[in-house]
């Protein structure tokens, strides 16, 4: 009995004995050597920086530059308490070959404030000690920055105006699918949404849109865009008053004179535009009590720019009157109509009485003395030939 349980001790013994021999068998010198050629080679963020609370991934990839050396890993995992991992570490056993770099990929999100921060990536060989290596990753929480680069001084009752704006990334990383949208009560906008796609790190990018409105508003941009998987946003409001618009065309009547004709009054004058814009299809007209009268009822001046000038010339009748209204009309580029009215003293202008009983004396007077020197001429022709 005795001699029976000693046999039993000692068999124990050896294979305890023996499994530590293959334990140890594990970790040679050459297994240490081949770990130590086994590095990081690059770590890959998206988003490459991240907002406080955004999710996203790193990807690390590990390369054995051993040329003739396979190498066994049995457990990889990355984070800490600010970047915390959401996926399952690698816990299966990964073999790496020869001059091969092996991607591991985490799902990770961050709750820390901004700063720069140091996640440990840890890597456990199967024959050998671990590899550790700090990923640094940044954390800010800067956002786009839009900007209203010119917009009108005022606005008038569905009139388009055009703002033009600019969006720029001062991240450290590209942003994606970026959308600008306009909108508000009562405003119609053309492009009412623009997609801009992937704005870099330091760029600037501009864009402009109408915005028309029938009353008093407000405009609401709103910038989207996503930083990896999470979507962020930036608002700006854009009042839209009613005024004058200090760019706007500013055509003026100038240089009037008064003139009599036969039976009717004739008016001329200059148009100049004082504006900063077109004036399209400007036209001058007489209104009541004026009667338009060819040859010229109304004038059309064409289009005025900035600085440039007109002459008009407008006719008519007017019984009984001291003034008449000339009427001013005119276009913006979007075929929105504007007028404006002046007053042009006729009463010290005063008709001959010929002129009042529409008889034409000058043709009249004409004809007299064509029709004296014609008889004047036949008289005398007579008298030689008898």
């Amino acid at each position: 009995m005795r001699k029976s349980l000693c046999i039993s001790v000692i068999l124990a013994l050896l294979i305890l004995t023996t499994m530590a021999g293959v334990v140890q068998a594990f970790e040679t010198p050459e297994s240490i050597v081949s770990a130590s050629k086994v590095y990081v080679s690059k770590v890959v963020y998206d988003p490459g920086t991240f907002f406080t609370g955004d999710s996203g991934t790193v990807t690390i990839y590990v390369t054995n530059a051993n040329s003739n050396q396979s190498v066994v890993v049995n457990h990889v995992s990355y984070g800490d308490e600010n970047i915390k991992l959401t996926s399952r570490p690698y816990d299966s056993t990964t073999n790496i070959g020869p001059l091969q770099a092996q991607p591991f990929v985490f799902s990770v999100e961050t709750s820390a404030k901004e700063g720069t921060y140091y996640p440990t990536f840890t890597l456990n060989f199967r024959d050998a000690d671990s590899l550790y290596y700090r990923a640094v990753v940044k954390v800010d929480n800067t956002p786009l920055e839009l900007t209203i680069v010119d917009k009108p001084d005022a606005y008038s009752a569905g009139k388009k105006k055009t703002v033009y704006v600019q969006v720029a990334n001062p991240r450290d990383d590209t942003v994606n699918n970026v959308i600008l949208e306009v909108t508000g009560p009562g405003i119609s906008t053309t492009p009412s949404k623009t997609f801009i796609g992937d704005v870099a790190p330091g760029a600037k990018i501009p864009l402009n849109f109408t915005i028309s409105s029938e009353q008093p508003t407000t405009a609401t941009l709103t910038l989207k865009y996503d930083n990896g998987d999470d979507t962020h946003t930036v608002q700006m409001d854009l009042p839209v008053t009613f005024g004058l618009d200090k760019k706007q065309a500013n055509p003026v009547i100038s240089n009037v004179q008064v003139k009599p004709d036969v039976g009717f009054y004739r008016v001329t004058g200059d148009v100049t535009n004082a504006g900063l814009e077109n004036a399209n299809s400007v036209t001058v007209t007489s209104l009541s009590p004026a009667v338009p009268q060819d040859p010229y009822r109304s004038y059309v001046v064409g289009i005025l720019k900035p600085d440039d000038f007109g002459s008009f010339e407008v006719t008519f009748t007017a019984a009984n009157a001291t003034s008449v209204p000339l009427q001013m009309s005119y276009k913006d580029a979007d075929g929105n109509i504007y007028t404006s009215i002046q007053d042009v003293k006729i009463s010290g202008v005063s008709l001959s009485s010929a002129q009042k009983n529409d008889l034409p004396l000058l043709p009249i007077a004409a004809a007299v003395i064509i029709i004296g020197a014609f008889v004047g001429g036949w008289y005398f022709y007579l008298r030689k030939k008898k």
